[in-house]
Parts: C-alpha cells; structure tokens; sequence
C-alpha cells in the first residue's frame, strides 16, 4: 500500500470517528505521560513460565516471581519497588479493572490479583486505597473475586448485574461519556441517553490511576478480547448496542470511541494481560474445548501493542489446530457473528491509543524455566 493512500485511510478513519462519536469527559488526574499509550510506547514484556498453572491451578510463587521479572522489564527500574514506583506512590487512589466475563474456568485469578496488590503496596499505595473492580457486581462474585481480596481492600461495580437495557445511571458518571449514532431496536433515536455510553463513576471519581487485567480470549464480535475491551465494554453502560445481533455488530469502531475518551487515556497508566490460560473460540465464556495454557503473562503500558501481539499468539493457536485466523473466520455453531472485528486494534492504534504497526512494536520474550 502506497504511503498517500495509508495516509488518506488514516484520515478517513479519524474522520469517521469524529462524525460518528461524541465523546465527553473532564478527568485531569494524572501527568499525561502516565496515561495511554503511556511511558512505554510499543513496548511489549512476555513472561513465561512452564511452572506457572500446575492441574489447572495457579501457583502462587511462581507468579510473583513473573509479575516481579515482568514489570522490572518493563520499567528498566533496578528493584521489584522501584519498577512499582514508576507509576505509583503513596496517596494514589489505584482501581484494579478485573476480568470475570469468562466464567468461572477462565477469569482473573488470585495469584495474579494479589501479586499485583503487593507491588502497589511496595510503592506506598496502602489497602484501603486500592478498589477491585468490575462493571456486573454479580459477575464478578460468581467467579470468586470478592473473595480473595487482603484486609482493607475494596470491592465495587457499576451495576449490580447484567440487564438487556443497560440504562441504569446509579453507578455511572453523566459528566463522562461516548455518544455515538448506534441505538438498540424501540430506542428513540433523538433521546440522547440510549446514545451514550457513560463511564463507571469508579473511574471518574473513585481513583486516579488504573491497572487493567485482562484475560487473553477469543470474542465473537470484536475477535478477541484483551486490553482495550477490557475498558471499553468493562467500565461503561449501554455497550450491548455494539455487538446486537450477529450481523449487527459496531465492536470495530465502538471499542477504540471509548477508549479515546479524555478518562481512559489519563487514568489507565499500567496493562497486565494474564495468558496463564487463555482461550482461541468460542469466546467470551471459557470454553474448556477451546482453552490452552500458554502460561505466560504481557506486560505494557500501550493497549494496542499488547492487543496486537495477543490477536498473534490466538491466531498462532488457532493455526495450531487447523483454524483459520480470527479475521478470516466465518461463523460456526461455537462463534456466530458473521465477522469478528479485530479491526478495533488497527483503528485504536490511528486513534494513537498505541502503536499497531509491527516495525514499531518490540516483544521481549523471557522464558524463566
């Protein structure tokens, strides 16, 4: 492709998403060389570990020991603390976005979780000022997460469970939302509220920094779930509109409007993606006969370049077993859109939520068997 024309497209795109989104939000928090894409641009840091998941069960140690080696990578910082340090300091109101919508068979663990909470802690941030959090209350409960949390630490979500309106505001911020031209059937199309999508009041005014937790997996309408869906589909209402029937699907262009918001590029300063287990179909929900166990977890401050690599590692397994790549698959009886848009990536990275191209991302691999 021609650089005018890849410049013209890039145009076209950034077009788009100003005539079709409204975005409002007022967050001013943090410096902005924190926030999205943040410090490390295109930097990607995969830790593996053979030991890390032993009968389907997370060992503890072993991942301390790759949260420990990740986020020193990641950072250049000479010690576990310092590399916490980078992001986070005593007074910081941190919120950790987990990722329940997989089910009980393939959502963010214990292990993982606490050994995130004792890297805050060892830069200052104290119990009581870290919130666990999720967008469906009930979601998160079903999977245990509320469960395994240390003295001190909170528990909170937008909503209390899932609702095919998904109009409620008691959880959400007016003052913070994406508006886009997108509405679900019997809506009114001049109401503008079925037209927004308002972002959890947790991460307006709750916090001033988030740590994104995504699970690797396979997702029907947006191809795969990651970091940027973890956001944009986690802390806003009303998403259901984007990915309605499967032919009526908006995932490609809905996921990156939201992230775009002023909120999401300043308060999401830090991505740990947990591949331990990951799944290649049939997704969201883990489906035990699409699960492998990569046993390795990404490590970035840029969504689109840990998308990106995350979409390879998928498409990489599905190869494995005979699958064409998630872009080139067409629906079966486990995944029914028509096409699953992991084009959102392409479109969050012209956004410049990241970088996209693979000249500019740099994957450090560390095997610690």
């Amino acid at each position: 492709m021609s650089t005018n024309r890849r410049a013209f497209i890039q145009r076209s795109f950034l077009a788009a998403a100003a005539t079709t989104t409204l975005s409002q939000s007022k967050a001013s928090t943090v410096s902005k060389n924190l926030g999205i894409p943040g410090p490390y641009p295109g930097r990607v840091i995969a830790v593996e570990h053979p030991g890390s998941i032993i009968a389907d069960v997370y060992q503890k140690e072993t991942i301390q020991q790759m949260v420990q080696r990740g986020m020193t990578e990641l950072t250049q910082a000479p010690s576990w603390q310092d590399a916490w340090r980078t992001f986070f300091e005593k007074g910081d109101v941190v919120g950790l976005k987990v990722c329940p919508v997989g089910g009980p068979k393939l959502s963010s663990d214990a292990a993982v979780l606490r050994s995130v909470i004792e890297g805050l802690n060892a830069a200052g941030v104290s119990n009581s000022n870290i919130i666990v959090f999720n967008r469906y209350r009930q979601e998160a409960v079903a999977a245990g997460i509320d469960r395994w949390l240390p003295e001190g630490v909170h528990f909170d979500a937008a909503s209390p469970a899932y609702s095919e309106m998904q109009l409620d505001m008691g959880g959400y911020d007016e003052n913070h939302y994406m508006e886009m031209a997108l509405i679900k059937p019997k809506d009114s199309p001049t109401d503008m509220h079925v037209r927004r999508s308002y972002v959890a009041k947790i991460v307006t005014q709750q916090v001033n920094k988030v740590i994104n937790l995504p699970v690797l997996k396979h997702h029907q309408s947006a191809g795969v779930t990651i970091t940027l869906k973890n956001m944009s589909h986690g802390c806003v209402n009303n998403v259901n509109r984007s990915h309605l029937t499967p032919t009526n699907n908006a995932c490609g262009m809905f996921i990156p409007s939201v992230v775009s918001l002023p909120v999401f590029r300043e308060k999401f300063v830090l991505h740990i993606v947990d591949a331990v287990k990951a799944s290649y179909h049939g997704g969201p929900p883990g489906k035990p006969r699409f699960m492998w166990e990569p046993k390795t977890m990404f490590f970035g401050t840029d969504p689109v370049a840990l998308d990106k690599t995350g979409l390879k590692v998928i498409d990489a397994k599905r190869a494995q077993v005979g699958m064409a790549s998630i872009a080139l698959s067409k629906p079966d009886d486990e995944s029914h859109f028509l096409n699953a848009q992991v084009e959102h990536i392409e479109i969050a990275g012209m956004l410049q939520l990241g970088m996209f191209d693979d000249d500019k991302i740099n994957v450090k691999r560390i095997n610690l068997a």
